[in-house]
């Protein structure tokens, strides 16, 4: 049974908003921003009063594998105590999207009453369903209640191996519980769920029906902790079931502002200086040719001044590139939102989705800058086909998206991962990304053309292209992509790694100051060695420079998915067939993102900088 999908502020005594409501008379644009606001909002954490004797409902939510966060299944897919009639929490967008499947409990909990060792339900378990549990417990599975919005976790059974003459290896599952709750006046404080002092039921050499007594026990105290925020949700996080939080890493950020420093230097100070004695040089020159003589002031010179007529010579696949910086343009917008969105303290750590509701939300608003960049682009560069540019643009990134997650949610559905997104959930995704997304990158492309202007050239282009000279291989694209993508990724190598033990790992990521930081250096560094890289291109007559200024720092993507390969096999230890292909699928897709992102600051860098040299330079 999958849960419905309700936008509705918690808790859940509000009430829903009805399809009769009186804003449905509204344009669907504003409806469906209503609503994505409000699930933005409904992260924030709510306040339950409790009177002495009020029931404290304990839902129960998911289980999983421990070293695969992203592989979690419904905690009565496992054969235990289960209602007749199962009726499901109504969730937020977040909640959806991060695998929660809230369902109510048939655990008994009163506020401020203590329960002593009660019934919960007595089990006869098939061997069938033994084998199933004896699984789930080698694989280290853990189980997630949540009361009053705060999570319960606890391992699903016991494992012990010893010895290795003789060999043994005993399961064991947990039939008891201790709840232990605090609460303050009226609130509930802290919640956890623990197995001291009980003994596990074994599973061991089970051939015929075991009967299984499932039991809990109830304890409550009062704290003098109040209730405030994360403070709670911090209070919560003291049992050390999962990291809390990361510490700083001084050792990433100095290592990361010694890199840009030293390339930021090297572009300022080395590479002005050359630019410097060639401006120099190719302007005498030039006085000197056209004092002396009438040739063309192309003879007997090289460098990046004999191609100025070549330099702005558009590319080929003009739309694509126009596609690729429009989308890449989106992306930068959508990454610093969410990051200063974080710094304002918008996302509540301990809340779940919060961030996943987010960049859904911007990223359905920030289509129209995708839109204008590269219509408005396109346009400039003397492109026709301007309806086709659109459709490219909207398409760039939506058509992997869609082919990665459609096998991605394949997998996890096949395997009846509470990871796969309900029906109404996907319909919902479509038709927001239908009304929204599409339009307002329509809207900007619209835009985009009519604002736009002639293309900005210092220098005029000649009909008949000049011939190339043939490269040392040192100036190959291959090296160029290579140069370019290591730097940025040696910049937050260090940081990366902390980013995906807290995507791909159970650490929670409250660091977003030092995030802020080390996206700042990772553009300033693209942008940097794109420069640089531009300059030594044109320096051998090579003027193909727009294409190559795209893959030089885009590379980096490509870096940072070999590092996803590396994380994977050394510094994790998920596995399985579901976490494997969700881990791979949008590891590809990030690159994918970093690529689109770098690859357009490094062109508009290399674009500013060439404006610059030839803006400088004396010519007829």
């Amino acid at each position: 049974m999958q849960p419905s999908l309700h936008f509705v502020p918690r808790p859940s005594s509000h009430p829903p908003f009805s399809c009769y409501h009186p804003m449905m008379a509204r344009p669907p644009f504003l409806v469906l921003l209503l609503f994505f606001l409000l699930s933005l909002l409904s992260t924030a954490s709510s306040e339950t009063h409790y009177q002495r004797g009020d029931p404290v409902m304990l839902y129960v939510n998911k289980v999983g594998p421990y070293h695969n966060p992203q592989e979690t299944y419904h905690y009565y897919q496992l054969p235990v105590c289960s209602p007749e009639n199962i009726r499901h929490k109504s969730l937020t967008l977040g909640e959806v999207l991060d695998g929660d499947r809230m369902a109510e409990s048939m655990y008994e909990i009163r506020f401020r009453e203590n329960v002593d060792k009660k019934v919960l339900c007595e089990m006869k378990l098939t061997p069938e369903q033994v084998e199933h549990l004896r699984q789930a417990i080698e694989e280290l599975y853990y189980f997630e209640f949540v009361v009053d919005d705060l999570p319960l976790r606890g391992f699903v059974g016991y494992m012990e191996e010893s010895g290795f003459l003789p060999h043994t290896h005993k399961i064991g599952l947990w039939t008891h519980l201790d709840f232990h709750l605090e609460w303050n006046g009226d609130r509930i404080i802290y919640a956890n769920v623990s197995v001291r002092n009980v003994k596990p039921t074994s599973l061991d050499d089970v051939r015929s029906v075991l009967p299984v007594a499932h039991t809990y026990s109830v304890r409550w105290s009062e704290t003098a902790l109040e209730r405030r925020g994360d403070r709670r949700g911090s209070r919560s996080g003291d049992d050390g079931f999962f990291p809390r939080t990361l510490e700083i890493h001084w050792l990433s950020i100095i290592n990361s502002m010694v890199l840009v420093f030293l390339l930021v230097g090297f572009v300022v100070v080395i590479l002005m200086r050359v630019l410097k004695n060639d401006l120099a040089r190719y302007n005498l020159d030039e006085e000197a040719s056209t004092s002396s003589s009438g040739d063309d002031f192309d003879q007997g010179d090289n460098g990046w001044k004999i191609i100025h007529t070549d330099v702005f010579r558009f590319p080929p696949c003009r739309s694509l590139l126009c596609a690729v910086l429009g989308v890449g343009s989106q992306f930068l917008a959508l990454g610093t939102g969410i990051i200063v969105m974080a710094l304002l303290g918008m996302f509540n750590v301990h809340r779940h989705g919060a961030i996943n509701s987010a960049a859904i939300l911007l990223y359905a608003l920030t289509c129209c800058i995708s839109g204008y960049v590269s219509s408005n682009f396109y346009r400039q560069i003397g492109g026709e086909r301007w309806v086709w540019n659109i459709l490219l643009t909207t398409s760039l990134f939506s058509a992997p998206f869609f082919l990665t997650w459609s096998v991605v949610n394949s997998v996890h559905w096949a395997n009846g991962s509470t990871q796969a997104l309900p029906a109404t959930t996907i319909l919902l995704l479509l038709t927001v990304w239908l009304l929204v997304g599409f339009p307002l990158t329509v809207i900007g492309g619209i835009f985009g053309k009519n604002r736009a202007g002639p293309f900005d050239a210092p220098c005029r282009t000649k009909n008949i292209a000049r011939e190339i000279p043939p490269q040392p291989w040192y100036k190959s694209t291959l090296v160029h992509m290579t140069i370019g993508g290591f730097l940025p990724f040696s910049a937050i190598s260090v940081e990366l790694y902390y980013i995906f033990a807290t995507v791909w790992g159970r650490e929670q990521y409250t660091l977003y100051g030092i995030l802020f930081f080390v996206f700042a250096i990772l553009l300033s560094v693209g942008a940097c060695i794109s420069i640089a890289l531009t300059y030594f291109q044109l320096s051998g007559e090579d003027y193909r420079w727009w294409w190559r200024s795209v893959l030089s720092a885009g590379s980096t993507g490509l870096f940072i998915f070999l590092y996803s390969v590396f994380y994977y096999s050394r510094r994790s230890n998920m596995s399985g067939a579901v976490q494997t292909v969700e881990f791979f699928g949008y590891s590809l897709l990030t690159g994918y993102v970093f690529f689109l992102m770098l690859g357009t600051i490094s062109f508009f860098a290399s674009l500013k900088f060439i404006r610059y040299i030839y803006v400088n330079l004396k010519m007829d």
